[in-house]
């Protein structure tokens, strides 16, 4: 009968010992768990700031080219108005209204392809 308590207790020292084992590994297994939580949160932080960068971004370049075209649609309208009534190209008033309607929009783009290039 000795035997069989010396071969319990040697079991249930095993259990244990198991028991302690997979408790360790599993301690190490939720630190693990934690850091990569913590990793892809601040990951998708990054990832919502940059999304609202791009969207302030294309917000403004609406806003300005929606300016441009309230700016220039009165002179576009002046210019064909102009040409339509029997105008001349050399007129300081149609000239003034194609330059601004030629020079704006290039000013723009040339600002939305500086602000594109500087990104890269």
């Amino acid at each position: 009968m000795t035997a069989v308590v010396s071969n319990g207790s040697a079991d249930d020292a095993d259990a244990r010992r198991d028991v302690a084992a997979s408790l360790g590994r599993a301690d190490r297994d939720r630190e693990v768990a934690q850091n990569t939580r913590r990793v892809v949160m601040a990951s998708l932080g990054v990832i919502r700031d940059q999304k609202a960068v791009r969207k302030r971004t294309l917000s403004l370049a609406l806003a300005a080219i929606l300016g441009v075209l309230l700016v220039l649609g009165p002179l576009a309208w002046l210019a064909v108005d102009h040409f339509f009534s029997g105008g001349h190209l050399g007129d300081l008033t149609t000239q003034f209204s194609l330059w601004v309607c030629i020079l704006c929009p290039a000013i723009l783009a040339a600002a939305l392809v500086a602000g594109k290039l500087r990104k890269r």
